[in-house]
């Protein structure tokens, strides 16, 4: 299991390899990941409130591009539900499919 902003970097070697179960990108809503984002980094007091909130946006404003790399380089693009319904399944022996 691999997660983050990389990890579909190795999904093509991956499914390559026979290795791949599944790869998905979360889609959230974007305002709610900038929400979250900005409290927990406020909460966190590692930079002023200015940068973060300057961060924030900047990253807000390039979600859509990161989520096209991710889905060009073989993920999917699911919900977070999703996503634990498809892992559970795959656990479970039985694999969901669309």
């Amino acid at each position: 299991m691999a997660e983050g902003i990389f990890a579909a970097d190795i999904v093509a070697e991956c499914r390559r390899r026979g290795f791949l179960a599944g790869a998905y990108a979360l889609r959230r809503p974007r305002g709610a990941t900038f929400l979250r984002r900005l409290a927990r980094d406020l909460s966190e007091q590692r930079k002023a409130p200015g940068v973060l909130l300057r961060r924030g946006v900047a990253l807000l404003r390039s979600e859509p591009a990161v989520l096209r790399r991710q889905t060009g380089l073989g993920a999917e693009a699911a919900r977070g539900r999703e996503v634990l319904h498809r892992v559970a399944g795959l656990l479970a022996g039985h694999p969901v499919r669309r």
